[in-house]
């Protein structure tokens, strides 16, 4: 039969124009205008003067956004990798149960995932709040001094990143389940006859076969922890939010609290090419070490 081309050309444009004119509406254009007023001084809605790249010169004397860049890099470290170890182990006991038994583990460390950050910060609040969580009449109760998590910077890091592993990690559950099970069972059957111990049987079978899900599990958990902004700035309230401060916070601060839209722009600029180098450069890792194996 001969093919109208014309025609199923035309019909896949007409498919495929909603999805791109809602992504044009409401990512291509607010990027290009976010780029434009990143060379402007001007407030967060109005009209500003062009300034050329004085904006992106002040970040580098700006202690704030060293503060914010340092501490974002700190959290990324404390959430990423460990994070996916997490994950990974998880999955791997979730794979050794089996029925409703499997499938109640698996809700439960999925469950966290969708809740909402307000329910997140309320359920570790009410936990670990100096005055009143649970945790501190623990610390009472063994005649330790309380530790104040949320109100000191040497703690509060480690403490958002700890509750952010255990909010996100029910969804890299799932991937590694996922992958996990497209494993052939067959390979480990003969492993197992040539008595392979589990340690050599996860290094040499289940690691390599799992590297690629782990190189997507990774790329996802670095865009978003780059990107934190929720939990720093709920934890923050009543604290030091400044000695807190993220990338997102901070061009929170600069947008809606001093209404500095130019500058925000210039640091939201800055955040955009981060996300995306380091995205690019970890994809490229993965599919080099993919390659090697």
């Amino acid at each position: 039969m001969l093919r109208n081309t014309k025609k199923e050309w035309l019909i896949a444009y007409i498919l495929i124009a909603p999805f791109v004119a809602i992504y044009a509406l409401i990512f291509v254009y607010p990027t290009i205008d976010m780029f434009f007023l990143s060379f402007q001084d001007a407030p967060l809605v109005g009209a500003g003067d062009f300034v050329g790249i004085e904006n992106y010169e002040r970040l580098p004397r700006d202690r704030r956004f060293g503060t914010a860049f340092w501490n974002t890099a700190y959290f990324v470290a404390l959430t990423v990798i460990p994070g996916t170890f997490v994950a990974l182990a998880i999955s791997m006991a979730v794979t050794r149960l089996s029925g409703r038994t499997q499938a109640l583990v698996l809700a439960l460390f999925f469950l966290p995932y969708i809740l909402p950050v307000s329910v997140v910060f309320r359920i570790w609040d009410w936990a670990l709040n100096f005055q009143f969580g649970i945790a501190m009449h623990v610390l009472d109760a063994f005649g330790m001094d309380r530790i104040p998590v949320f109100k000191t910077t040497t703690w509060f890091m480690p403490a958002v990143a700890f509750v952010t592993i255990w909010w996100t990690c029910g969804f890299s559950v799932l991937l590694f389940l996922a992958g996990l099970r497209a494993i052939p069972q067959e390979i480990y059957e003969a492993a197992a006859l040539d008595n392979t111990s589990r340690w050599r049987m996860f290094r040499h079978v289940t690691w390599p076969l799992l590297w690629p899900i782990t190189g997507l599990v990774l790329t996802i958990q670095l865009i978003l922890q780059l990107k934190i902004f929720d939990q720093v700035y709920l934890f923050s309230q009543g604290g030091r939010p400044n000695d807190n401060l993220v990338m997102v916070y901070y061009i929170f601060q600069r947008a809606f609290v001093n209404n500095q839209g130019g500058r925000a722009a210039a640091i939201a600029v800055v955040l955009f090419i981060m996300v995306i180098v380091i995205s690019v450069i970890n994809f490229q890792l993965t599919r080099l070490s993919e390659r090697r194996k």
